[in-house]
């Protein structure tokens, strides 16, 4: 595994069991197969769909799942134009719930990176990226575990 430079982490509670929890990532991950556009102009490692989500060696577009613990942990990793990335997601079951934990790390190399790291991190885009995937995440959960 590639160790790559911290960017930042966030985190939600999520009012579901693990189980519910994982299910609801994978099919947010599962549907970030439309992503093929963006793929093409980044030029992303992988750019292609294929296999099942959250499992050993499955990709979409831009992530590949580098390494997986079932209801725990999965790390997703790829690389693009201008950036080398991996954005983990851990579950731990919590008092009310499950903590769900997105770390992001990331190389910018080159006056490119520089400048696409601007753009996307010092913006604030990605940390509103990240909130919308968390935030999607606990919907999916919650409304799968209600009785």
């Amino acid at each position: 595994m590639t160790v790559l430079p911290f960017v930042d982490e966030h985190q939600v509670l999520v009012p579901a069991p693990p189980s519910a929890v994982w299910a609801a990532l994978g099919a947010h991950v599962g549907g970030m197969r439309a992503a093929g556009a963006l793929s093409w102009v980044l030029g992303t490692t992988p750019r292609r769909s294929s296999g099942v989500p959250l499992e050993p060696g499955a990709t979409v577009p831009g992530f590949a799942v580098a390494a997986v613990q079932p209801e725990r942990l999965v790390r997703l990793a790829g690389r693009h134009r201008f950036s080398h990335y991996a954005l983990t997601f851990t579950l731990a079951a919590a008092p009310g719930g499950t903590t769900v934990s997105a770390r992001t790390e990331a190389a910018f190399p080159g006056p490119h990176g520089r400048a696409y790291r601007l753009l996307v991190i010092t913006s604030g885009a990605h940390r509103l990226a990240v909130a919308r995937i968390l935030r999607d995440v606990r919907e999916r959960a919650s409304v799968s575990a209600r009785p």
